[in-house]
């Protein structure tokens, strides 16, 4: 039952967040930043909490910590090759909007769409992933991280479907789309865990280097390129401190 409902979440997310950036299409970048910088200290921390840590506590010494250490490597790495076929998401985000006004050729949509959806794929696997800790803590932080900063990530990409041509109607039909992805590749993460416990912390350790190569290369500089980096480093502390407290709080309970 979890599993189905933070599936939903995870593509729910997407959805919602496309819906917002159609009524705010106008966000000012601080805040942008701002939200984008918490989301990505919220996903640092859950890299960490959710699935690094437990990587390198899953069984002996021996064997966990070189798995860990080779599968965050392993998993950033994945990533980055994914950036080099694919076109850098906010990259695409910024796409002049004069230069593809009045211009939606389904071969420009196809390319968006896949470029968005390919880098959605490592999201989803990471936190079907995260089931593998069998620690409901550990779970919630990092599917409840991912579908935060699908939020504000997606209230970004809203602009250039629309700037290109499509229509609202249609854009938020793309974003559903997203969301399906989503919870396949969650639910995939999940069977994969299943069928490979063997080598669990390799899997987890995977999952989260691909998170902080996300976070490093995507999220990071986009809040630094406005001239708010400031408020958008304190709010990545405060997001990263969020989940710090979240976890004990958990274990708490």
């Amino acid at each position: 039952m979890l599993l189905i409902w933070t599936a939903l979440g995870m593509g729910l997310s997407t959805v919602i967040g496309t819906a917002a950036g159609l009524c705010f299409r106008n966000v000012p970048h601080r805040t942008n930043d701002a939200v984008l910088g918490t989301a990505s200290g919220i996903m640092l921390g859950a890299a960490i909490f959710g699935l690094i840590l437990p990587a390198s506590t899953t069984g002996s010494l021996h064997t966990a910590l070189p798995m860990t250490i080779g599968g965050v490597f392993l998993g950033a790495f994945l990533v980055s090759l994914l950036d080099r076929i694919t076109p850098h998401l906010h990259r695409l985000a910024g796409l002049d909007q004069e230069s593809h006004a009045h211009n939606a050729g389904d071969g420009k949509i196809l390319l968006f769409v896949a470029a968005i959806a390919l880098h959605k794929l490592p999201e989803g696997v990471a936190a079907g992933v995260s089931f593998g800790t069998g620690n409901a803590g550990d779970i919630l932080t990092v599917t409840g991280s991912l579908a935060l900063q699908n939020v504000p990530e997606a209230m970004v990409i809203a602009a250039p479907l629309l700037a290109i041509g499509v229509s609202a109607r249609r854009t938020l039909g793309i974003a559903g789309g997203i969301g399906v992805i989503s919870i396949v590749s969650m639910v995939t993460g999940y069977f994969l865990v299943s069928v490979a416990s063997g080598i669990l912390p390799l899997i987890l350790a995977l999952a989260g280097g691909a998170m902080l190569y996300v976070i490093s290369d995507e999220m990071i500089p986009e809040t630094h390129a406005h001239g708010y980096e400031k408020s958008a480093t304190f709010a990545m502390i405060a997001g990263f401190l969020f989940v710090l407290v979240a976890q004990r709080v958990l274990e708490a309970a």
